[in-house]
């Protein structure tokens, strides 16, 4: 059975975070809150905790997980980022939004896209999730929240009831938008949107 952590949004308690943190560094899924909906987290380089995140929401290697970053210094560690998609960036972060960059060496492969070799990334703006990646000091790789058959959770109590069995620890840090990010693929030579979620595209000139 999963635990269950109530964590104040906005002056998350450190002693919870730093449980949180070690959830995830034993091999745990996390359900938790973001600026957009809940997400399912995990270490970046637990390959067994990647294979079960994917089961659980039960997509393949083929769709991409994301990375949740710290800042815009951290994105640049896992992506190639140039001037221009800099500039991009730093109007659009933290924020609902996932953009996909070319992949750098520090990207697990498994976890980039197999034909493109490109990675999804993301800076959330949200206390909870914020909080935690600084405990970690590293990226977590994860995805929305959306079950098998489409259905996004957004209740903490129902996140806990639904996927007891299948995640470690769920988080409730108060409702969440029932939206998901908004996806921007920004390795080509111009933006393209690829899912319109909570994130104004306008802001990437689209």
């Amino acid at each position: 059975m999963s635990q269950f952590f109530t964590i104040h949004p906005d002056n998350p308690q450190a002693r919870l975070i730093k449980q949180a943190a070690q959830i995830i560094h034993g091999g745990g899924i996390v359900a938790l809150p973001t600026d957009s909906c809940y997400a399912l987290v995990c270490h970046l380089d637990d390959k067994a905790a990647v294979e079960r995140l994917r089961r659980i929401r039960g997509i393949d290697e083929k769709q991409h997980l994301t990375l949740l970053c710290r800042d815009l210094s951290e994105i640049a560690l896992y992506a190639r980022v140039d001037n221009r998609q800099f500039r991009l960036l730093k109007s659009a972060t933290p924020g609902p939004f996932t953009v996909i960059l070319e992949a750098t060496r520090e990207v697990p492969r498994r976890l980039s896209h197999p034909s493109r070799k490109t990675i999804g990334l993301r800076v959330p703006e949200h206390g909870v999730a914020s909080a935690l990646l600084e405990e970690l000091g590293q990226p977590l790789i994860g995805t929305t929240l959306i079950m098998p058959d489409g259905e996004l959770l957004n209740d903490a109590e129902d996140i806990r009831e639904r996927l007891a069995k299948l995640v470690d620890l769920v988080i409730d840090g108060g409702p969440c938008p029932m939206a998901p990010t908004t996806v921007i693929d920004l390795s080509g030579e111009q933006p393209l949107l690829i899912r319109q979620g909570r994130g104004d595209a306008a802001v990437f000139g689209l």
